[in-house]
């Protein structure tokens, strides 16, 4: 039998076969059986029990672990001239030690472990070629094995660097968050606990930071002589830098407010305060007044804040008359808006920050006064924390998830 000439110069070119004379390795080839395999098609399996070794003729073969698994690894390819499979005819009883199949269509000879046997007695210079060949890969191996195990040892190092820093920005992230509870609890300790119940007014009072600490604030506090301190306030921006400043206005404006003196005073006191210890840009807006229990007169000073609302007992909702104002901590003097109103049977006052008519929906409309407006008006003869829950809940139903920008507060005041 006549092998071709260009499937024969393959075989005569495996560094396996070089020992052995050309025309005894044409008898050779004429011998082996050829076997046919498809792109895909496993030639074995890793763990199968192996008898026989390929040599490629034509095509080319993938050298795989764990194939077919997650964990697939792949080795190497061997082309036209190169063979796999010759360490199960080496160790008795071997077993596969890597899958191997054809990445295209491939053409093989096989040579089984009789076959083998046959050979390396008649040309015993094959067992020294093989171990040669042998040599060379495991030294191509134990290399290839070094370096990629540097290479582990680097990306093992990275993702220990990486984790260790992971763990450190949570461990900080944790502190910060601890501190930060710190500092809303302490800031909630300022608002007061329990609002005044009178004869003539009830009161109520909500407020819902944008972050874990805020810069709104409020208070409503008995004063000597039948008298009630309504405050509202809101600091500019957000956090901890407002929450600290917003500690500092309410402590200085309830410090004022003890001496007895006007809404405007007191005012024009803290504004004096702040602004000789100021050593940033923050400044707040402000809504301090007085309510008189015997005359009902309501007296206010306003420092940029927004206007107050009454809603009268029959449902309707007007916004105070204003004049402008500017806010406190700015600069000397101050510019205030100063007012006086009668609240009679069923009227509510409704002092509100900028947080609840800016708030948004998922579409980005603002919820603006108009809204507020329709929803009091179908609360006249709701208490005042009743009015005020209410309000809270439906801007938080139109903001339907979307992001809260601004802090929100709330104060009603409802003349029995």
């Amino acid at each position: 039998m006549t092998i071709p000439k260009k499937e024969g110069t393959v075989f005569l070119n495996i560094p396996l076969f070089r020992d052995i004379p050309k025309l005894e390795l044409y008898q050779l080839i004429n011998e082996l059986p050829i076997e046919n395999y498809k792109d895909g098609d496993f030639i074995f399996r890793e763990g199968d029990p192996g008898n026989s070794m390929y040599v490629v003729m034509t095509g080319e073969l993938q050298i795989v672990l764990a194939a077919g698994s997650t964990d697939e690894m792949f080795l190497r390819t061997c082309g036209p001239g190169e063979y796999v499979g010759e360490m199960s005819l080496i160790m008795p009883k071997g077993k596969r030690t890597a899958s191997v199949r054809a990445s295209k269509d491939s053409r093989l000879w096989v040579m089984d472990r009789d076959k083998f046997n046959e050979c390396l007695q008649r040309w015993p210079l094959l067992a020294y070629s093989m171990v040669s060949i042998m040599s060379e890969r495991l030294d191509s191996s134990n290399e290839s094995a070094f370096h990629d195990l540097v290479a582990k040892n680097q990306a093992l190092q990275k993702a220990y660097d990486e984790l260790k820093e992971a763990q450190d920005q949570l461990i900080e992230k944790e502190r910060l968050e601890r501190e930060l509870q710190v500092a809303a609890d302490i800031q909630l300790s300022i608002l007061p606990d329990v609002l005044p119940d009178t004869e003539e007014f009830s009161f109520g009072a909500r407020i819902l930071p944008a972050r874990q600490v805020g810069g709104d604030f409020y208070d409503v506090f008995e004063l000597k002589d039948h008298r009630i301190g309504i405050l509202i306030g809101d600091v500019a921006d957000k956090g901890v830098p407002s929450a600290l400043f917003m500690a500092r206005a309410h402590a200085l404006i309830m410090a004022e407010a003890d001496i007895g003196v006007t809404p405007a005073e007191v005012m024009n006191l803290v504004n004096t305060h702040i602004t000789r210890l100021q050593k940033s840009t923050q400044f707040v807006t402000v809504l301090y007044g007085i309510l008189d229990l015997k005359t009902r007169e309501f007296s206010y000073a306003r420092a940029g804040h927004e206007p107050p609302l009454i809603m009268h007992a029959d449902g309707s909702v007007e916004r105070m008359p204003h004049s402008p104002g500017m806010a406190i901590g700015l600069w000397e003097p101050v510019t205030l808006d100063e007012k006086m109103i009668k609240l009679t049977s069923g009227d509510t006052l409704i002092l509100y920050t900028d947080g609840m008519t800016d708030c948004r929906d998922p579409k980005g409309e603002a919820f603006g006064l108009e809204r507020i407006k329709r929803t009091l008006s179908e609360l006249p003869k709701q208490n005042a924390q009743h009015i005020c829950n209410t309000l809270l809940e439906t801007l938080q139903g139109y903001q339907d998830g979307s992001k809260q920008d601004d802090d929100v507060t709330l104060v009603a005041v409802k003349a029995k």
